[in-house]
């Protein structure tokens, strides 16, 4: 019996942000006959609306959470019985600061064809946007949450690009972006280049770069909306 293989369905940021997609991605998702998803709802969704004429309850549906090993297990027994496996996070591409990680190294693990299919990643397309390096980048996930914690992370961060050339990429709950942004413009040097991605891919979408300096004299409000931030010292 032929082994099953692994596609890695990328799914928009925003919900009317379908154009993101590429057009051969709806091929690969009528290729697979089972999902692990991060969210199942939301997936159903996204698939319906990219595949009109899916049938969602043809298909089995799993959930990856944290990737437990009894999930790996069914994952790989799956994929030796043929069957082929869409894995879908709940925004851009899996295995990119979103779930899926995990399963990929067990079908690495177990030399399981892997296919990764183009989308959309607000942390490319943050970094493409902002006119930092694209040679020598780093993404740190979330920084600490305690205010001197998360400082002193910002200062680290600092010094490495100054002494690496290299942009230093991170995110932050939404509901404490401004609580960043105020924590930013007190511990990294005027000079520091800071880009302040927001909504990427979205009508409302800002991705702007400027000194440290600059942002001081118009310090933005983006509360509850989803950001990517990054950093460049010279």
């Amino acid at each position: 019996m032929p082994i099953g293989k692994v596609y890695l369905v990328p799914t928009v940021l925003y919900e009317d942000a379908r154009e993101t997609i590429p057009a051969y991605v709806p091929d690969a998702v009528k290729d697979c006959q089972a999902f692990f998803v991060e969210n199942e709802k939301t997936a159903r969704r996204f698939l319906k609306s990219i595949w009109r004429e899916m049938v969602i309850d043809d298909y089995q549906w799993f959930a990856i959470h944290k990737a437990e090993e009894e999930v790996k297990k069914t994952f790989i027994q799956l994929l030796k019985e043929g069957r082929n496996i869409g894995i879908i996070s709940e925004a851009g591409c899996p295995g990119i600061a979103d779930p899926g990680q995990l399963l990929v190294e067990a079908a690495q693990k177990n030399n399981i064809p892997v296919r990764p299919l183009v989308g959309p990643s607000s942390i490319l397309l943050a970094l493409m946007a902002s006119g930092m390096n694209g040679q020598c980048f780093q993404f740190h996930g979330y920084l600490p949450i305690d205010t001197q914690d998360r400082k002193k992370k910002l200062k680290e961060l600092e010094l490495h690009s100054h002494q690496q050339h290299c942009t230093q990429l991170f995110i932050e709950t939404p509901y404490r972006n401004n609580a960043l942004i105020r924590d930013m413009l007190q511990s990294l040097r005027d000079e520091t280049r800071l880009c302040i991605a927001v909504d990427i891919t979205a009508a409302s979408e800002s991705i702007q770069t400027k000194t440290v300096r600059e942002w001081k004299s118009h310090v933005p409000d983006i509360h509850k909306r989803l950001a990517i931030f990054l950093l460049q010292a010279g």
